[in-house]
């Protein structure tokens, strides 16, 4: 286990550095100048051109030493070029809190939703519970998120008026967008869960646990569950990636303060810095969640080497 945390950390830097050569390429060949506005007065060439040597955006390679020295060095993402007198750093840490727990919300309602329905169609296969809760798997695979976002908003927000259109700083707030991001993780949790559940089930230390006396919900909870829920642990990882990434349409649609609306911003605007800091920032996130979640599965089964 140790081994494998140190050499998970030892291969981060150069995972990272592959990420920021990738989006470094996209960000400066992408179409577009970030020192121009679509609308208002644009600055003069001469405006322009100080402005580009100020921020080394006369050179790529200037630029990216620059940039470089200034992360290892100071840990700075370096000014924003959309937000006029801010820096990333401080836009990740107002944006980033938000963006992080809506993503939390939903892979813990993903988690919920999937394993529950998981376990009803593993042990009532056939059932109305179970074509309920496959027909919700299944919106949730093939409808895009935004879709059902608006589709929430619309019944429960303005229909019903159960739930604010959008904003941030409540509970409340967090329901229908963490709904939304949740579904799609949930239907993948459902079905394996569901495969895994059912299997186990017909196992031979399941059928002698049953032979001894043991009650249905424990062995469920305490002998099936703890191996069918094997895969689920190993998807977590990928789900992390989803709700991390997928709140970014999440966030727009109901007008979440995080990272989202920041980085489809930095992208139109081409803030180099923003999608940089952005990108850089979430990467090593998703490295850190899929080690832990290694971790996690090898503590639920010690016979598996990691």
């Amino acid at each position: 286990m140790t081994r494998l945390i140190v050499s998970r950390l030892i291969q981060l830097p150069a995972i990272l550095a592959v990420v920021f050569v990738a989006t470094f390429v996209l960000a400066w060949v992408a179409p577009g100048n970030p020192l121009e506005r679509a609308s208002g007065r644009q600055p003069p060439e001469a405006v322009q051109e100080a402005m580009r040597r100020q921020y080394n955006l006369h050179s790529s390679w200037a630029f990216a030493t620059s940039y470089l020295r200034s992360v290892l060095l100071r840990g700075d993402l370096g000014p924003s070029l959309q937000y006029r007198d801010q820096r990333v750093n401080d836009i990740l840490a107002r944006g980033l809190p938000v963006s992080a727990a809506l993503g939390f919300g939903a892979l813990v309602l993903a988690l919920l939703i999937g394993v529950g329905v998981g376990v009803i169609g593993a042990l009532k296969p056939g059932s109305l519970a179970d074509a309920l809760g496959l027909g919700v798997a299944l919106v949730g695979v093939s409808v895009p998120s935004f879709v059902v976002g608006t589709g929430l908003l619309i019944l429960f927000a303005g229909y019903l008026e159960w739930a604010p259109v959008g904003g941030w700083g409540a509970p409340r707030h967090v329901v229908l967008p963490a709904l939304t991001l949740s579904l799609a993780p949930a239907a993948y949790v459902a079905r394996l869960t569901r495969l895994g559940l059912a299997d186990v089930m017909r196992s031979e230390y399941i059928r002698a646990a049953r032979a001894k006396g043991v009650g249905p919900a424990r062995l469920v909870g305490s002998h099936a569950l703890k191996v069918a829920i094997l895969p689920v642990v190993s998807f977590l990882g990928p789900a992390a990636a989803t709700t991390l990434t997928g709140s970014f349409v999440v966030e727009e649609v109901f007008a979440i303060p995080g990272l989202g609306e920041h980085f489809v911003r930095a992208v139109l605007n081409k803030d180099q810095f923003l999608i940089l800091g952005i990108v850089l920032v979430y990467a090593t996130l998703l490295i850190l969640l899929n080690l832990l979640v290694d971790v996690i599965y090898g503590l639920l089964d010690p016979r598996i080497e990691i």
